[in-house]
């Protein structure tokens, strides 16, 4: 077992960190829609601070569509939900160019993907082509339709849902695609007490409806900005290469880009905890989350996978 030496200051919240009231704000309004499920509300936000695109695999009909809409009601953000499905065409994602006569020319119409936030709702439920025309968008955040590159918003971020892979009609992602994913979550069944509360106080999606806008795009992009200054000190940063080269050792290995991404997400994440500097348990609590749907193609499957990582390359 790999072991490494450190010492690192004790948990604790860094108060002078100015969005601490708005950011609890914005978890404790998602809260009241997914309940109990504040772990994968967090890493959610986390995601969307730190740039990346959220992939959320279950079962129908735990929540992965109200947390979307959650997202972008509580965000303020503009978003559209495309839903994937077996006749789904790449035009119909990011647009078409139509020819107008009375111009002679071509006239770009944007399609969906021209948003904040794109929901690609059961994304695996679409063939493979259909599904390539988010691997620019989500990567250099711009289409190219005949030749010519459009740029998206500058906030633009995919939630994108799926059903597991061993259900009917599912198509899999590739791994090109997977990994343009930062984050991969399970939402997962309520426990008892939650469930016992759906059942009293019926669904929350109507609650969608009344959520009001936290805080702006400018307030976002500046929290963006902000998790990226939070603090890596360097036997962190030891910590998170023994962890990427582990998942290489194991046959599964993690890109340099999976790395940076989980630089980016550590940091975004610590800043949700109002904290200007990342700890070792910021890593463990958020590798699962990036490395799992990268190694084996399945959330499930390979969170589990992460979790024997996590063991093999114990904190001290």
């Amino acid at each position: 077992m790999r072991r490494l030496s450190m010492s690192v200051p004790a948990r604790h919240q860094i108060a002078h960190i100015s969005p601490a009231i708005e950011l609890d704000a914005v978890s404790e309004q998602l809260d009241q829609v997914l309940l109990g499920k504040r772990h994968q509300t967090t890493l959610a936000l986390a995601c969307l601070l730190a740039r990346g695109h959220l992939l959320i695999e279950d079962v129908p009909g735990v929540g992965k569509t109200t947390l979307a809409h959650a997202l972008g009601a509580t965000l303020g953000l503009d978003w559209t939900r495309v839903q994937f499905t077996s006749d789904l065409l790449p035009a119909d994602v990011v647009g078409v160019s139509i020819f107008n006569s009375e111009t002679q020319t071509f006239t770009f119409k944007p399609g969906p993907v021209f948003t904040s936030i794109l929901l690609a709702d059961e994304i695996n439920r679409a063939p493979p082509k259909a599904q390539s025309a988010l691997l620019e968008a989500m990567e250099e955040r711009q289409v190219s339709v005949d030749g010519v590159s459009h740029p998206l918003n500058e906030d633009f971020f995919v939630i994108a849902t799926q059903n597991p892979s061993d259900q009917l009609g599912a198509f899999p992602l590739p791994e090109s695609q997977l990994d343009r994913f930062l984050v991969g979550i399970e939402i997962g069944y309520p426990d008892a007490a939650t469930e016992r509360a759906l059942l009293e106080h019926g669904d929350r999606r109507s609650l969608v409806a009344n959520l009001k806008p936290l805080v702006s795009s400018k307030t976002l992009d500046e929290w963006s900005k902000q998790s990226q200054q939070v603090h890596i000190a360097a036997p962190v940063f030891d910590y998170i290469q023994a962890l990427v080269q582990a998942t290489r050792d194991a046959g599964t290995g993690l890109s340099p880009r999976a790395g940076l991404s989980l630089v980016r997400l550590v940091r975004s994440y610590a800043f949700v905890h109002h904290r200007d500097h990342v700890l070792l348990d910021d890593v463990r609590d958020v590798f699962p989350a990036l490395a799992g749907h990268r190694m084996t193609g399945r959330v499930s499957s390979g969170k589990a996978r992460a979790l024997d990582i996590l063991q093999q390359v114990a904190m001290p």
